[in-house]
């Protein structure tokens, strides 16, 4: 790994960032290990930090060409991206196209019963208290994040929506909801809001859009199987996974236990 030599700043449940090579930078190195449940439940999704590492990455570039601001800079190998170090907001961004998951559970609606109209939720990214949902109120009341940062979060996750929604659409796979992070990026003595962390199957739900058939990371929660399969497949379908590459071409160093 050619971060081992780097200082390492954070690890999460599936990613960990080094310092970058220049002030300012940081290096994203994306690994197999899976949690679900606020990390009840773990395991390794084998080949996954490849390949979330390159979908993200074709988001991101995507997102980046019709003007959306992101942290991405560029893939520098198989795991590990350059990426723009930002204040991360402590607010997780919830779109929803269609009722699934927690949705579902808390108003009784059926799960994949198309909403009507996209629906926008806030969650407070902390993991002891389970990533509680807040409202405005709470974020500009506890100072998480000011009105106008809201604004701004609230027009770039809806554009995301937009985007993504067609994009996915086009290679029948239907992007019921996904969650989005975002970051305040310093430059001379400029702030704005850019669009941070990932976007993969580990947190998008994405069904086929024939079959209704998961796509994501709720075949690990579920114990659904074929779990890399599945990622494999959002990947080929993106025009991202060469055809004929083996899952075991994707295992990652094994120090990563």
């Amino acid at each position: 790994m050619a971060t081992s030599r780097r200082r390492q700043i954070y690890e999460g449940k599936a990613k960990i960032l080094f310092e970058g090579p220049e002030p300012g930078t940081l290096i994203q190195y994306f690994k197999d290990d899976a949690t679900a449940f606020n990390a009840q439940k773990r395991g390794t999704i084998t080949g996954k930090g490849v390949l979330n590492n390159r979908i993200s990455e074709y988001l991101m570039t995507k997102l980046n060409e019709i003007g959306v601001p992101t942290h991405f800079v560029r893939r520098l190998n198989m795991r590990e991206q350059l990426i723009r170090e930002v204040e991360i907001i402590p607010i997780e961004v919830v779109v929803r196209n269609i009722a699934a998951g927690s949705l579902s559970k808390r108003l009784g609606i059926e799960e994949g019963t198309p909403l009507p109209r996209s629906i926008v939720e806030y969650y407070y990214k902390n993991d002891k208290l389970g990533d509680p949902m807040v409202s405005e109120e709470h974020i500009t009341a506890f100072g998480w994040a000011t009105t106008q940062d809201i604004d701004d979060i609230l027009q770039l996750s809806l554009r995301v929506n937009d985007f993504l929604s067609g994009l996915f659409l086009g290679i029948g796979i239907k992007l019921v909801d996904f969650k989005l992070e975002f970051g305040r990026l310093y430059t001379n003595d400029e702030m704005r809001i850019v669009l941070a962390d990932e976007i993969s199957p580990d947190n998008c739900r994405l069904w086929d859009a024939r079959t209704n058939e998961k796509m994501d990371k709720d075949r690990f929660r579920q114990d659904l199987g074929k779990v890399e399969e599945a990622y494999q497949e959002v990947a080929r379908r993106l025009g991202i996974l060469p055809e004929g590459v083996a899952p075991a071409d994707f295992k990652g160093p094994r120090t990563m236990q």
